[in-house]
């Protein structure tokens, strides 16, 4: 498995065959500019990384979401740069918040290929109790998205119940964003036209998804900088939780603030 500190090790078809797209997708997306090109090697043969990895998947969670080709490209240009693997994992994360279940059934072999790893009876056995993977008589039904993220965590030193609790607390709070930003959408589509709702849903899905992220990586930061008991990030006096406790939310806008979409602390 490629991580961030190894040299890019992966060949296009190991590549194509980790994100489950062809070669030629991969190739066309390079070709687009939508995809950096591979380092070079001995024999000029192209190897990939972990960041080609993540930003083709990327790729593939819009392309899913029914964004044109020039609107990825816009999507992309926004993105600041210096991004890792990490960070363009947790852009895909977010975007995928958008899509409907897509469960695929695949035998053990396709599942360890999607993976790219060997999975053990344990590794199965924490993907399953993470609800990433459920066993059936065909094979493994998988949702592909929540594979990469649940091979991700199987190195993360989490216990599954801890996993499957802060899983639930994203999804209960991202289900109450979705549901706050649809009634605000159907108050400037008050007719329900059909056309005009998916005209304004697809200009502002890309910006809602970079602003949800943005106020939650800074509202993570503030909950860890007081949680080790580190000074905010602007150098005042005042800790974060002073910070929040003086900010007026009316309840039109509650959900964007940094408490409504964090967990609470136990003492």
């Amino acid at each position: 498995m490629t991580s961030e500190t190894e040299e890019p090790a992966l060949t296009v078809d190991e590549l194509a065959a980790r994100a489950g797209v062809t070669v030629r997708t991969v190739r066309f997306y390079g070709t687009k500019g939508l995809l950096p090109p591979p380092v070079i090697g001995p024999r000029r043969v192209g190897r990939y990384g972990a960041g080609h990895l993540a930003r083709l998947a990327l790729i593939e969670e819009l392309r899913g979401q029914g964004l044109t080709l020039a609107a990825i490209e816009r999507y992309l240009d926004r993105l600041p740069p210096g991004l890792d693997a990490h960070d363009l994992a947790v852009h895909r994360a977010v975007v995928a918040s958008w899509a409907p279940d897509a469960v695929e059934t695949v035998t053990r072999e396709e599942l360890q290929r999607r993976a790219g790893r060997t999975l053990g009876e344990e590794d199965l056995d924490r993907l399953v109790a993470m609800d990433v993977v459920h066993r059936d008589d065909d094979g493994y039904a998988v949702d592909p998205g929540l594979l990469r993220l649940g091979v991700r965590l199987l190195d993360v030193p989490l216990s599954p119940e801890s996993i499957r609790a802060a899983r639930t607390v994203l999804l209960d709070h991202a289900r109450a964003a979705a549901h706050e930003l649809s009634r605000l959408l159907r108050e400037e589509v008050p007719e329900r036209d059909a056309q005009a709702v998916r005209s304004l849903s697809a200009h502002m899905q890309p910006l809602v998804v970079q602003a949800l992220l943005t106020a939650f990586q800074r509202s993570l930061t503030e909950e860890l900088r007081e949680w080790l008991g580190e000074p905010p990030a602007d150098g005042s006096r005042d800790g974060p939780g002073a910070q929040r406790a003086s900010v007026k939310v009316s309840p039109r806008c509650a959900f964007s603030t940094s408490r409504a979409g964090g967990v609470k602390r136990s003492p």
